[in-house]
Protein backbone atom coordinates (compact mmCIF):
# COMPACT_ATOMS: atom_id res chain seq x y z
CA UNK A 1 0.00 0.00 0.00
CA UNK A 2 1.25 3.45 -0.90
CA UNK A 3 1.90 5.85 2.00
CA UNK A 4 -0.79 8.50 2.17
CA UNK A 5 -0.47 12.15 3.09
CA UNK A 6 -1.81 13.31 6.48
CA UNK A 7 -2.93 9.89 7.77
CA UNK A 8 -4.66 11.20 10.91
CA UNK A 9 -6.49 13.93 9.01
CA UNK A 10 -7.60 11.31 6.48
CA UNK A 11 -8.77 9.03 9.27
CA UNK A 12 -10.77 11.91 10.77
CA UNK A 13 -12.56 12.44 7.45
CA UNK A 14 -13.28 8.72 6.97
CA UNK A 15 -14.67 8.40 10.50
CA UNK A 16 -16.96 11.40 10.01
CA UNK A 17 -18.10 10.72 6.45
CA UNK A 18 -18.15 6.95 5.88
CA UNK A 19 -19.46 3.76 7.43
CA UNK A 20 -16.10 2.00 7.32
CA UNK A 21 -14.96 -0.06 10.28
CA UNK A 22 -12.11 1.08 12.50
CA UNK A 23 -9.99 -1.78 11.13
CA UNK A 24 -10.56 -0.69 7.52
CA UNK A 25 -9.70 2.92 8.29
CA UNK A 26 -6.65 1.90 10.33
CA UNK A 27 -5.39 -0.36 7.53
CA UNK A 28 -5.84 2.35 4.90
CA UNK A 29 -4.26 5.14 6.98
CA UNK A 30 -1.47 3.07 8.50
CA UNK A 31 -2.73 3.62 12.05
CA UNK A 32 -3.62 1.31 14.93
CA UNK A 33 -7.34 0.50 15.32
CA UNK A 34 -7.22 1.95 18.86
CA UNK A 35 -6.06 5.27 17.41
CA UNK A 36 -9.02 5.27 15.05
CA UNK A 37 -11.29 4.43 17.96
CA UNK A 38 -9.82 7.35 19.89
CA UNK A 39 -10.49 9.63 16.91
CA UNK A 40 -14.11 8.50 16.86
CA UNK A 41 -14.41 9.18 20.62
CA UNK A 42 -12.85 12.63 20.26
CA UNK A 43 -9.82 11.73 22.37
CA UNK A 44 -7.27 11.67 19.53
CA UNK A 45 -6.69 14.28 16.80
CA UNK A 46 -9.32 16.50 18.34
CA UNK A 47 -8.06 19.70 16.64
CA UNK A 48 -7.21 18.12 13.30
CA UNK A 49 -9.44 18.98 10.35
CA UNK A 50 -10.41 16.05 8.16
CA UNK A 51 -8.76 15.62 4.74
CA UNK A 52 -10.79 14.10 1.92
CA UNK A 53 -8.67 11.27 0.39
CA UNK A 54 -10.78 11.36 -2.78
CA UNK A 55 -10.29 15.09 -3.17
CA UNK A 56 -6.50 14.80 -3.09
CA UNK A 57 -6.41 11.75 -5.35
CA UNK A 58 -5.46 9.09 -2.79
CA UNK A 59 -8.71 7.11 -2.93
CA UNK A 60 -11.27 6.41 -5.67
CA UNK A 61 -15.02 6.33 -5.21
CA UNK A 62 -15.07 2.71 -6.44
CA UNK A 63 -12.65 1.62 -3.70
CA UNK A 64 -14.66 3.41 -1.03
CA UNK A 65 -17.96 1.85 -2.21
CA UNK A 66 -16.43 -1.64 -2.21
CA UNK A 67 -15.14 -1.19 1.32
CA UNK A 68 -18.45 0.13 2.64
CA UNK A 69 -20.30 -2.82 1.07
CA UNK A 70 -17.89 -5.40 2.54
CA UNK A 71 -16.28 -4.83 5.94
CA UNK A 72 -13.63 -7.45 5.10
CA UNK A 73 -12.42 -5.51 2.07
CA UNK A 74 -9.23 -3.47 2.42
CA UNK A 75 -8.95 -0.35 0.32
CA UNK A 76 -5.95 0.27 -1.91
CA UNK A 77 -4.51 3.79 -1.89
CA UNK A 78 -3.79 5.57 -5.17
CA UNK A 79 -0.60 7.49 -5.85
CA UNK A 80 -1.37 11.05 -4.80
CA UNK A 81 -0.99 13.85 -7.31
CA UNK A 82 0.29 16.05 -4.50
CA UNK A 83 2.86 13.47 -3.46
CA UNK A 84 4.24 13.50 -6.99
CA UNK A 85 4.46 17.28 -6.96
CA UNK A 86 6.29 17.26 -3.64
CA UNK A 87 9.04 14.98 -4.91
CA UNK A 88 12.33 16.86 -5.42
CA UNK A 89 12.98 17.44 -9.07
CA UNK A 90 16.48 16.85 -10.35
CA UNK A 91 17.91 19.54 -12.55
CA UNK A 92 18.27 18.43 -16.12
CA UNK A 93 21.70 18.86 -17.71
CA UNK A 94 22.11 22.26 -19.33
CA UNK A 95 21.03 22.08 -22.94
CA UNK A 96 23.04 24.05 -25.47
CA UNK A 97 21.52 24.54 -28.94
CA UNK A 98 23.44 22.92 -31.76
CA UNK A 99 24.09 26.33 -33.32
CA UNK A 100 25.88 27.44 -30.14
CA UNK A 101 27.91 24.35 -29.36
CA UNK A 102 30.87 25.39 -31.50
CA UNK A 103 31.13 28.54 -29.33
CA UNK A 104 31.77 26.65 -26.10
CA UNK A 105 35.56 26.29 -26.64
CA UNK A 106 35.77 30.10 -26.98
CA UNK A 107 33.90 30.50 -23.69
CA UNK A 108 36.17 27.93 -22.02
CA UNK A 109 39.23 29.82 -23.24
CA UNK A 110 37.76 33.02 -21.76
CA UNK A 111 37.41 31.39 -18.35
CA UNK A 112 40.93 29.92 -18.52
CA UNK A 113 42.45 33.32 -19.33
CA UNK A 114 40.38 35.73 -17.24
CA UNK A 115 39.06 33.64 -14.34
CA UNK A 116 41.44 30.83 -13.43
CA UNK A 117 39.81 30.70 -9.98
CA UNK A 118 36.70 29.12 -11.51
CA UNK A 119 37.06 25.34 -11.27
CA UNK A 120 36.67 22.92 -14.16
CA UNK A 121 33.60 21.45 -12.48
CA UNK A 122 31.95 24.87 -12.34
CA UNK A 123 32.77 25.59 -15.98
CA UNK A 124 31.50 22.18 -17.01
CA UNK A 125 28.20 22.69 -15.21
CA UNK A 126 27.72 26.25 -16.46
CA UNK A 127 28.49 25.61 -20.12
CA UNK A 128 27.25 22.03 -20.34
CA UNK A 129 30.63 20.73 -21.46
CA UNK A 130 33.06 18.04 -20.27
CA UNK A 131 36.25 18.26 -18.23
CA UNK A 132 38.20 16.60 -21.01
CA UNK A 133 37.20 19.39 -23.40
CA UNK A 134 38.30 21.98 -20.85
CA UNK A 135 41.68 20.26 -20.51
CA UNK A 136 42.09 20.16 -24.28
CA UNK A 137 41.37 23.88 -24.59
CA UNK A 138 43.67 24.76 -21.69
CA UNK A 139 46.57 22.67 -23.05
CA UNK A 140 45.88 23.72 -26.65
CA UNK A 141 45.25 20.14 -27.66
CA UNK A 142 41.77 20.80 -28.99
CA UNK A 143 41.27 19.88 -32.63
CA UNK A 144 40.29 23.49 -33.39
CA UNK A 145 42.88 25.22 -31.19
CA UNK A 146 44.10 27.45 -34.03
CA UNK A 147 40.70 29.11 -34.28
CA UNK A 148 39.76 29.30 -30.58
CA UNK A 149 39.60 32.84 -29.22
CA UNK A 150 38.57 33.83 -25.66
CA UNK A 151 35.06 35.28 -25.83
CA UNK A 152 32.73 36.22 -22.98
CA UNK A 153 30.08 33.47 -22.65
CA UNK A 154 27.42 36.16 -22.15
CA UNK A 155 28.32 37.66 -25.52
CA UNK A 156 28.07 34.20 -27.05
CA UNK A 157 24.59 33.78 -25.56
CA UNK A 158 25.53 30.67 -23.57
CA UNK A 159 24.70 32.10 -20.11
CA UNK A 160 23.12 35.15 -18.55
CA UNK A 161 25.10 38.01 -17.01
CA UNK A 162 23.65 37.52 -13.53
CA UNK A 163 24.43 33.80 -13.60
CA UNK A 164 28.01 34.48 -14.70
CA UNK A 165 28.55 37.17 -12.06
CA UNK A 166 27.25 34.88 -9.32
CA UNK A 167 29.58 32.07 -10.39
CA UNK A 168 32.67 34.30 -10.57
CA UNK A 169 31.88 35.83 -7.17
CA UNK A 170 31.41 32.41 -5.60
CA UNK A 171 34.68 31.12 -7.08
CA UNK A 172 36.58 34.23 -5.94
CA UNK A 173 35.27 33.93 -2.38
CA UNK A 174 36.22 30.26 -2.24
CA UNK A 175 39.73 30.99 -3.51
CA UNK A 176 40.15 33.76 -0.95
CA UNK A 177 39.14 31.38 1.86
CA UNK A 178 41.51 28.68 0.59
CA UNK A 179 44.38 31.17 0.35
CA UNK A 180 43.68 32.42 3.87
CA UNK A 181 43.84 28.86 5.21
CA UNK A 182 47.21 28.45 3.49
CA UNK A 183 48.47 31.73 5.01
CA UNK A 184 48.51 33.58 1.69
CA UNK A 185 47.39 37.18 2.14
CA UNK A 186 45.45 38.88 -0.67
CA UNK A 187 47.53 41.15 -2.87
CA UNK A 188 46.68 44.85 -3.12
CA UNK A 189 47.98 46.27 -6.42
CA UNK A 190 47.54 49.86 -5.14
CA UNK A 191 50.17 49.39 -2.42
CA UNK A 192 53.90 49.56 -3.14
CA UNK A 193 56.63 48.03 -1.00
CA UNK A 194 57.92 50.26 1.80
CA UNK A 195 61.43 49.96 0.38
CA UNK A 196 60.24 51.77 -2.75
CA UNK A 197 58.16 54.49 -1.11
CA UNK A 198 60.49 55.42 1.79
CA UNK A 199 63.87 55.21 0.09
CA UNK A 200 65.80 58.52 0.03
CA UNK A 201 69.04 59.50 -1.72
CA UNK A 202 72.20 58.48 0.11
CA UNK A 203 73.36 62.12 0.57
CA UNK A 204 69.94 63.40 1.71
CA UNK A 205 70.72 63.40 5.45
CA UNK A 206 74.11 65.15 5.03
CA UNK A 207 72.64 67.82 2.76
CA UNK A 208 69.74 68.52 5.15
CA UNK A 209 72.13 68.86 8.11
CA UNK A 210 74.30 71.32 6.20
CA UNK A 211 71.29 73.48 5.34
CA UNK A 212 70.23 73.64 8.99
CA UNK A 213 73.69 74.80 10.05
CA UNK A 214 73.69 77.52 7.37
CA UNK A 215 76.72 76.12 5.56
CA UNK A 216 74.92 76.01 2.23
CA UNK A 217 71.96 77.85 0.80
CA UNK A 218 68.84 75.77 0.20
CA UNK A 219 67.96 75.23 -3.40
CA UNK A 220 64.81 76.71 -4.86
CA UNK A 221 63.55 73.29 -5.87
CA UNK A 222 63.94 72.12 -2.25
CA UNK A 223 61.61 74.93 -1.09
CA UNK A 224 59.13 75.26 -3.96
CA UNK A 225 59.50 71.90 -5.65
CA UNK A 226 60.70 71.18 -9.13
CA UNK A 227 59.11 73.27 -11.85
CA UNK A 228 57.22 71.43 -14.56
CA UNK A 229 56.85 74.49 -16.79
CA UNK A 230 58.15 74.03 -20.33
CA UNK A 231 58.32 77.19 -22.53
CA UNK A 232 56.56 77.01 -25.89
CA UNK A 233 58.50 77.51 -29.07
CA UNK A 234 56.45 80.66 -29.83
CA UNK A 235 57.66 82.30 -26.60
CA UNK A 236 61.27 81.68 -27.57
CA UNK A 237 60.67 83.33 -30.93
CA UNK A 238 59.13 86.43 -29.32
CA UNK A 239 62.22 86.85 -27.14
Amino acid sequence: MADILMPKATAVWLVENTSLTFEQIADFCGLHPLEVSGIADGEVARDIRGADPMGNGQLTREELDKAQANDQYRMKAQVSRHAELLKPQKKAPRYTPVSRRQDRPDAIAWFVRHHPEVTDAQISKLLGTTKSTIDQVRNRQHWNSANIKPVDPVTLGLVGQLELDALVKKAAEKKAKDDLKKGILPEDPTLRPASETSALPDDHDAEEAAIRKGRIEPKAEDVFGKSTYVPDEDEDDED
